[in-house]
């Protein structure tokens, strides 16, 4: 009988967060995210970007395929690569699958 009126009695008004307040571990948590993925994958395509348009005649580069070749020829979109010593076998690569610069183009040549 008594849990009846213990159940029945009002109970205190519950406080109302600040909405605010509520939101803040989301924004952490975005901030978060920004800082650590993606403002560093950010600069990482804009040094990429950077090297692809800073390619030239003779440099050795990486295709993201794996292929080392040296550039004998640039074009808008493309590079023509020398693969190997043979300077019949040539080979036409989007800017794109660039992935580095050899620094042993001067040792090639």
């Amino acid at each position: 009988m008594f849990e009846k009126i213990a159940y029945a009695a009002p109970q205190a008004a519950a406080a109302e967060a600040n909405p605010l307040i509520s939101f803040m571990p989301f924004v952490l948590l975005m901030l978060i995210f920004y800082f650590l993925l993606i403002r560093p994958q950010q600069k990482r395509q804009k040094e990429l970007q950077k090297m692809i348009d800073g390619v030239k005649k003779g440099d050795r580069v990486v295709t993201s395929g794996g292929l080392i070749g040296t550039v004998v020829g640039i074009q808008s979109d493309y590079l023509v690569l020398k693969l190997g010593e043979n300077d019949q076998t040539k080979v036409e690569v989007l800017k794109s699958a660039v992935s580095g610069v050899r620094e042993d183009a001067v040792a090639a040549k």
